[in-house]
């Protein structure tokens, strides 16, 4: 019995190598180099489907192309991958017109097929970009912009960008860190995560969490579906609100600011110095705060309305099961 088994799996084995011989190789990744002279403000346009695009800066007269080129249609389609990989080492996609640079752009659907090509550009820092990834991950740093960038699933990293941003991706989390402009960013289910912002912001996310820390003026608006919202150094007219996640705000109180939860707690810290006029309500949480009031109206530990300093900027605060804390 042991022999027939051991005789079954020798003939699976030798099926299997036979296979293996038999079948197309799978064609080898490519790759593309191109350095490209530019004078003056460059403008930028990159595109790429499962590839990821990193962007970088370097020398101020030229912009330089790194591209690898991978195949992705599996074992039996080696042949023909082998033949568009080989076409675009020769024909990079890679358009020129004066300081205008398009990359990515492949009219040809069929050459574009099970094929995903990555990009490394270094890029003068007077650039301006406009990039999107079907599923691949961006990175961005040191341009002056503005950006606007987006993808169906990957993440997105901006870094020391001199102008405003729009970010935007299907599922995957968008980090901004040192934006010197105002921030427009959204997601579907991921993170936003933005420090270092000299501007507003305004961000929405399906489910994950907000972060800002902001270090110069500009209003705020964020919403999310179940994430927590935490807002810090803000400086301006503030709307936040998440659906069961908390929100906590601290900063200097402008315009106005409307701070609403459905199940989470909402926390706000402000200057000891500053005056404002507060309305907080919850339905089945507490109100506390440790400020002198002058009492408008009250209803037991679930509304509150009342001005404090002289009163100031109008401050909302609602929750449905949360508690309310003013500091």
């Amino acid at each position: 019995m042991k022999s027939h088994r051991s005789f079954a799996v020798g003939i699976l084995t030798l099926a299997a190598m036979a296979l293996c011989l038999s079948a197309p190789a799978r064609a080898a990744d490519g790759h593309f180099d191109r350095t490209l002279k530019v004078s003056g403000p460059v403008e930028l346009e990159v595109q790429t489907g499962s590839g990821t695009i990193n962007v970088r800066t370097g020398d101020n007269s030229t912009v330089h192309v790194s591209g690898t080129i991978r195949p992705s249609g599996g074992w039996f389609s080696g042949a023909d991958q082998e033949k568009k990989v080989r076409y675009l080492e020769a024909n990079p996609p890679i358009e020129q017109h004066d300081n205008v640079i398009k990359i990515g752009h492949i009219e040809d659907e069929d050459l574009q097929r099970n094929i995903s090509i990555s990009y490394e550009i270094v890029v003068p820092a007077a650039t301006r970009l406009r990039s999107s990834s079907g599923s691949g991950e961006q990175d961005v740093s040191g341009i002056n912009g503005p950006v606007e960038t987006s993808s169906g699933s990957g993440s997105l990293k901006l870094a020391n960008i001199g102008d405003t941003v729009r970010a935007s991706t299907g599922s995957g989390n968008i980090s901004l860190e040192g934006v010197k402009g105002t921030v427009r960013a959204s997601t579907g289910s991921g993170e936003i995560r933005a420090t270092g912002v000299a501007g507003g912001l305004h961000a929405s996310t399906g489910s994950g969490t907000v972060t800002l820390r902001q270090t110069a003026p500009g209003d705020v608006e964020v919403s999310s579906g179940s994430g927590t919202v935490q807002l810090d150094g803000v400086h301006g007219a503030v709307r936040a609100s998440t659906a069961s996640g908390n929100i906590s705000v601290e900063g200097e109180g402008e315009g106005s600011w409307r701070l609403s939860a459905a199940s989470g707690n909402v926390s706000v810290r402000l200057p000891s110095r500053q005056g404002f006029t507060l309305h907080a309500q919850t339905v089945s949480g507490s109100i506390h705060t440790a400020r002198e009031m002058t009492l408008q109206s009250t209803s037991g530990n679930h509304e509150l309305e009342g001005t404090v300093g002289g009163g100031g900027f109008r401050l909302d605060v609602s929750t449905v099961s949360g508690s309310i804390r003013v500091d």
